[in-house]
């Protein structure tokens, strides 16, 4: 049985088709890219599946349980973070209070171990623990948003653009933390413009075109098809 199924999604904005009966699943410690252009469906996805958008029609069924209704603070609950696009960290709170606001729906008894664990993944945020989060440089704040999202110890993580912004540097070390991330057992869905960097790291991929899944398969697959190559790969 998959993690995550998501059932013929159907999503309006107004009377804007956004999502178009879009079906994929994510398997228990896979990696999963949805690639696209921009304006593809891509961050809508994410947003419905984590409970911030309704759905007109359709399923999501998280570990056997369907949570299509299921309020965004609620599914946090049940196991899945989200990481949104454009980071979101609280810019007034320090570093520490921003980790601390990722583990409030853990018993209080867990708290030290979980900041020890975010803190040996970036050791960075440790050293800006009392830093307001939003003096930190882009590249510091994607590891806060993803930190953050860690300390509610997910199942599965829903990662929005992680790359967007960075500098090479940066993007090189957030996706080897997101290997390590999911080495270390977590099951990750990975929206991503930067297709290759992606699928480099993913075990299969779904395309996302005008609100439709056009295209899916293996990562390895996807990486060496010629319409893919054409269209997202720059090649």
């Amino acid at each position: 049985m998959a993690m995550l199924e998501v059932k013929g999604l159907n999503v309006y904005y107004g009377l804007i088709h956004a999502l178009r009966d879009v079906s994929f699943e994510v398997g228990e410690g896979e990696v999963v890219a949805l690639i696209g252009a921009n304006g593809a469906g891509k961050t809508t996805t994410l947003h419905t599946v984590t409970g911030l958008l309704p759905a007109k029609s359709g399923q999501v069924v998280f570990e056997g349980k369907d949570i299509t209704k299921t309020p965004g603070h609620a599914i946090v609950r049940c196991g899945m973070s989200h990481v949104p696009e454009g980071r979101r960290v609280f810019a007034g709170l320090t570093v520490y209070e921003n980790l601390k606001m990722g583990a409030y729906t853990r018993p209080k008894s867990e708290m030290a171990e979980s900041l020890a664990d975010v803190y040996r993944r970036f050791p960075r945020l440790e050293e800006r623990k009392n830093q307001a989060a939003g003096t930190l440089s882009g590249g510091e704040q994607q590891m806060l948003a993803m930190g953050r999202a860690l300390m509610s110890k997910p199942r599965l993580l829903l990662l929005d653009e992680p790359s967007m912004g960075l500098s090479p540097l940066f993007v090189k070390e957030i996706f080897a933390i997101i290997e390590e991330v999911s080495k270390a057992g977590t099951t990750v869905l990975l929206v991503e413009q930067n297709a290759k960097k992606a699928l480099s790291i993913a075990d299969r991929g779904y395309v996302l075109e005008t609100g439709k899944v056009v295209k899916s398969g293996r990562a390895a697959d996807l990486l060496n098809d010629d319409a893919i190559k054409q269209a997202y790969l720059g090649e």
